[in-house]
């Protein structure tokens, strides 16, 4: 006797849970704007604008991670900075814990490194739908110390 069985299998999403720690500056000129700079790798958030900055690597330190990444992005070497908050977003894919520092010296005219481009604006008229969800919740709080 054959005993035949009947299994259905249906499509489950998969789920990532993908955790990056990322270090990003908050870039204060003489005028007390903010530099934001152009995302323009492909993807969802491709054509918004950012603080710069970017992932921790392994080993390294928050501060580590923002010289670093503002040296690659920017061209500019980090003279001095002071953490300013800290927040955690949740994307479909991926959770991304953030640290913003502000960067108020450095030495060096920013430029983009990588071909994207950079905007000085004054905190009053920061777009919050222009930025990356996880950098848009900073806009109230940098105006709040205004």
């Amino acid at each position: 006797m054959s005993v035949r069985f009947w299994q259905e299998v249906q499509a489950v999403p998969r789920q990532v849970n993908l955790t990056l720690q990322v270090a990003a500056g908050i870039l204060r000129n003489a005028a007390g704007e903010i530099l934001i700079t152009e995302r323009i790798e492909e993807g969802p958030f491709h054509g918004l604008w950012e603080f710069p900055g970017g992932k921790i690597a392994a080993g390294e330190s928050a501060h580590m991670a923002l010289c670093r990444e503002l040296r690659e992005e920017l061209g500019i070497d980090v003279l001095a900075h002071e953490h300013f908050q800290s927040i955690k977003h949740t994307y479909a894919d991926r959770t991304v814990e953030l640290d913003f520092f502000f960067v108020d010296q450095w030495r060096g005219e920013p430029a983009g490194q990588e071909g994207q481009r950079l905007r000085w604006v004054d905190v009053a008229r920061l777009d919050a739908a222009e930025l990356l969800p996880a950098d848009a919740p900073l806009v109230d709080a940098l105006r709040e110390l205004t």
